[in-house]
């Protein structure tokens, strides 16, 4: 019998590419470019727009406010003075404020004196009481009488005051509150109002 071979080995070829990485060192490259994480542009822009929501020192914060605010109140002294539109209360600014200062202080009216009357007054019937009770009665009455003519004076000062208004700048510009402010200028004695008078008796507001 002829002795038979093996047949020669069928030669080795390679699997196909299937476009996946074939080593543990290529897949751990790409993982770390993937989409899990930000790209160093998107952490550079952030870096860059983040902003702290605080101050990062509230002391030295807290500090410049105090003193932002006692220069602004040291302003509005000085103005209060001298009558400097530019740093006046909100309340007090404005030509049209200005006018009703001006035309109440050119004019002596009753309710300036009422809270010096009104004080000795009472003061004069508490110590009478007892003694003089008809003096009291008389004292009473001249007190009501005085309140009376304190209020006819304030409302005839602001009829007149505001027409003068209405002729200058017109209804539209006269603003909520002018009233109340005027008559609380009108029953305070004049070395005590705010801001200080700046014009004489008699003379014409401008």
């Amino acid at each position: 019998m002829r002795a038979t071979t093996p047949a020669a080995a069928a030669p080795v070829t390679a699997p196909p590419a299937t476009g996946e990485p074939a080593t543990g060192t290529s897949t751990g490259t790409s993982t770390g470019t993937g989409k899990g994480r930000p790209t160093p542009k998107r952490k550079v822009a952030q870096a860059a727009n983040r902003r702290p929501l605080v101050p990062l020192d509230r002391k030295a914060a807290a500090r410049e406010e105090r003193a932002r605010r006692r220069v602004q109140r040291d302003q509005e002294y000085r103005a209060m003075q001298s009558g400097d539109e530019r740093f006046l209360p909100v309340r007090d600014r404005g030509p049209v404020r200005r006018f009703v200062r001006d035309s109440i202080d050119a004019r002596r009216s009753l309710g300036e004196y009422f809270l010096p009357v009104a004080f000795v007054l009472l003061i004069a019937q508490t110590l009478l009481a007892a003694t003089a009770p008809e003096v009291v009665l008389v004292l009473t009455l001249v007190l009501y009488l005085f309140i009376l003519g304190t209020v006819v004076d304030a409302i005839i000062l602001w009829r007149g005051l505001k027409k003068k208004l209405v002729a200058r700048f017109g209804a539209e510009a006269l603003p909520r509150g002018l009233t109340m402010y005027a008559v609380t200028r009108i029953f305070q004695l004049r070395r005590l109002r705010m801001p200080k008078p700046q014009v004489q008796r008699g003379q014409q507001p401008r």
